[in-house]
């Protein structure tokens, strides 16, 4: 008998579950969050974590891991401040080009780990443990304290101009809309493209996946480099919200990032998982703010503490569900 359901399903299920059981909680106790800004904040408020954890999607999902997410978001973020300082203390770059240099960096940063993951078989986990150092080393290279951005396209067009009104009240922020638009891009290359099903298929079973003739080396370079443009356009997006680059800033972001992929229900072996759950994931970390937020008395230490515990949850749910498909492939069709 063919099954309709399968228990891969479950984690991003249960993800959605708890968003949704956390934001009716919201706006029953809350008036504040029943307007669709409070709503549009969800996904404002940590753009630059859910772009990054994005990235992090296809690293877990090929089965790596990269820690550097977060120090390369500064890094570009300090990047992007320093090019467009006018001389002596800057580079005096139009906005356009410091962009493009920080992306390009961000590439080619990811993609240098991917290599030595790839050619020299070396653990991902201490390549981008060196990368995160390395790239928080360099963004205070670049200055030791927080660098103003000054420059009228951050401070008029980015924060005004580009703003898209919904409807006679509601604004959506232009943060808010990169975050969507990777969101959709990031969902149209994993889940309908061949290089998506070739990151799945080299996180379910690398040995196969050689055997099967697909590009093993190119897919895992091209997945760190991937991550790497993603924490680049974070630290982009970042410093463009805030007018300003700071060597200190995203400091933990892999963290929360890794938190918010297992939480979305992807696997950590690699293999099973989806960008839509990496969003929502995202956004229950962002609801659990904004509810310690509304509450006032709450110490916002417990934001950390509701995450570990659904992070433990989450992480037995995953046990319990390859448990059940080796128990299903032992049985037989």
């Amino acid at each position: 008998m063919k099954r309709f359901f399968s228990a891969r399903y479950i984690p991003l299920i249960g993800t959605i579950v708890v968003f949704l059981a956390l934001y009716l909680t919201g706006v029953v106790r809350y008036p504040g969050m029943r307007t669709l800004y409070a709503f549009l904040n969800l996904f404002g408020d940590y753009t630059s974590l859910g772009i990054a954890a994005i990235g992090m999607t296809f690293v877990i999902l090929s089965g790596g891991i990269d820690l550097s997410v977060g120090s390369m978001t500064a890094f570009t973020g300090m990047l992007v401040a320093r090019a467009v300082a006018e001389p002596p203390f800057g580079w005096g770059l139009s906005p356009f080009w410091a962009i493009a240099f920080a992306l390009a960096v961000g590439v080619a940063f990811g993609a240098s780990q991917g290599c030595l993951i790839q050619f020299f078989e070396l653990p991902p986990f201490l390549v981008t443990l060196a990368g995160m150092f390395f790239a928080r080393g360099m963004a205070f290279v670049i200055h030791e304290q927080s660098i103003p951005i000054r420059h009228p396209f951050f401070l008029k067009t980015v924060n005004n101009d580009l703003t898209i009104w919904f409807g006679p009240i509601e604004q959506i922020r232009f943060v808010t809309t990169c975050f969507l638009v990777v969101f959709v891009m990031a969902l149209v290359v994993g889940h309908y493209t061949r290089f998506g099903r070739n990151v799945y298929a080299l996180g379910g079973n690398e040995q196969s996946a050689t055997l099967m003739g697909l590009p093993v080396g190119r897919t895992k370079i091209s997945v760190y480099a991937l991550a790497g443009l993603c924490s680049a356009v974070a630290g982009v997006i970042l410093a463009m919200d805030q007018t300003k680059g700071d060597p200190l800033a995203c400091v933990g972001l892999e963290l929360y990032a890794i938190a918010s992929v297992v939480i979305g229900g992807t696997l950590l072996t690699g293999g099973v998982g989806y960008v839509t759950g990496t969003l929502v994931g995202v956004l229950v970390y962002s609801l659990i703010k904004s509810l310690i937020d509304f509450q006032g008395d709450i110490d916002a230490a417990w934001t950390s503490v509701a995450i570990g515990g659904l992070l433990f949850g989450f992480i037995l749910l995953q046990k319990s569900v390859e448990h059940v498909n080796a128990r299903r492939r032992s049985d037989g069709p």
